[in-house]
């Protein structure tokens, strides 16, 4: 396998997963990822002013989503005393879909990232009518939301392929072709809905996650029957555009070209010679597509996600050797163990995207 025509990219318009902001998204960016803290600890944290910090604190007390626990009030001696400050039990949901080739992950979220509900749509994507699968997803979402009874403020869509413009969708593996799932749910929910890339979500997550604002620079791959990479740079989150080739179980499974083996597992439980080198070749080819990109980007980490490593655990050793070898940079290689933690996390970090960038603007401020 030629890895070299696979360093090929594209870097689109960042339109998700920027970093917080303003000053209210900051503070609550902060105030979300600990249990308790207070204004001080916010004007240290985020380097504003502390007549700054009172006003955000003040407009995000408004909107319902920090409470004051006058309760643990501190005393600090002269001036005033110390009150801490907490997430909100917010009375709304935030919900995300994770678009797959087989089955769609469906859940509801509350500011924190708590899981209310969820539920998997096992619908094969390319074997139904774009319009079938969005009513399908938006069915299953509108029995999520009736059950948890709280009403709906933000949908946000991860899926395979590439994003642009405003949400239109291009994805071989799923048949989609500029689909614009977001417009459809717009009109029928009535809430902001962004459509983002399953590694930009990759990415989007690590940086919710992170309580510094000022985060080490993440990469994603994600690899599956799609390719897909994308990185954070100072202003957010960049999806890259790969070439896809030999590198997707698709791909991986024409050059195997045995009729026993037509699954990825099944490439993996083949004991044939032939069959595990090329597994091992197409590690090394998605290793050296990291290389480049380490090389082009130098990101502190790298994570890796899809059934490229999960289905086959033993593609993590030549994918590993390959980008050590091919980069001067030193970056740490990270594994998301199992499917289920992907689609979560990445259902998640899109579902609270667009509150946690402007969380004024949800609560109508």
């Amino acid at each position: 396998m030629d890895n070299s025509s696979h360093h090929r990219v594209n870097i689109f318009t960042m339109t998700s997963f920027s970093r917080p902001r303003t000053p209210a998204a900051k503070c609550l960016h902060l105030i979300r990822l600990n249990d308790l803290t207070s204004r001080s600890d916010l004007v240290r944290a985020t380097g504003l002013s502390q007549p700054t910090v009172t006003r955000a604190i003040a407009a995000l007390v408004d909107a319902g989503y920090v409470t004051e626990r006058n309760d643990l009030t501190q005393s600090q001696g002269r001036g005033r005393p110390t009150i801490p400050l907490e997430l909100a039990e917010t009375p709304v949901t935030h919900a995300g879909v994770s678009v797959g080739t087989d089955s769609t992950y469906v859940a509801l979220f509350d500011l924190k990232g708590r899981t209310l509900r969820s539920t998997d749509i096992d619908l094969p994507v390319s074997r139904v009518s774009e319009d079938d699968f969005i009513q399908h997803v938006m069915a299953g979402l509108n029995k999520l939301t009736t059950s948890v009874g709280r009403p709906l403020a933000t949908v946000g869509v991860t899926t395979s392929g590439t994003v642009r413009g405003d949400g239109d969708v291009y994805a071989p593996n799923l048949g989609w072709d500029g689909v614009n799932i977001g417009e459809q749910m717009r009109e029928q929910f009535s809430v902001p809905v962004e459509v983002t890339s399953i590694s930009s979500a990759i990415v989007g997550s690590e940086m919710q996650s992170t309580p510094e604002l000022d985060t080490p620079s993440v990469m994603a791959l994600f690899a599956d029957d799609s390719i897909a990479c994308a990185v954070s740079v100072a202003d957010g989150v960049q999806p890259i555009e790969v070439e896809q080739g030999a590198l997707t179980t698709k791909g991986l499974l024409d050059i195997i070209q045995k009729p026993t083996v037509r699954t990825l597992r099944q490439a993996v439980e083949d004991a044939a010679e032939g069959t595990r080198a090329a597994l091992d070749d197409r590690a090394r080819g998605l290793g050296s597509l990291v290389a480049g990109l380490c090389s082009d980007h130098s990101p502190a980490t790298v994570v890796v996600a899809g059934s490229a490593f999960i289905d086959d655990p033993l593609s993590s050793g030549p994918f590993a050797r390959t980008v050590r070898e091919g980069t001067d940079c030193p970056v740490d290689l990270r594994l998301i163990p199992s499917h289920q933690d992907v689609v979560r996390d990445i259902a998640r970090a899109v579902a609270l995207d667009y509150v946690l960038r402007e969380p004024l603007a949800v609560a109508g401020k």
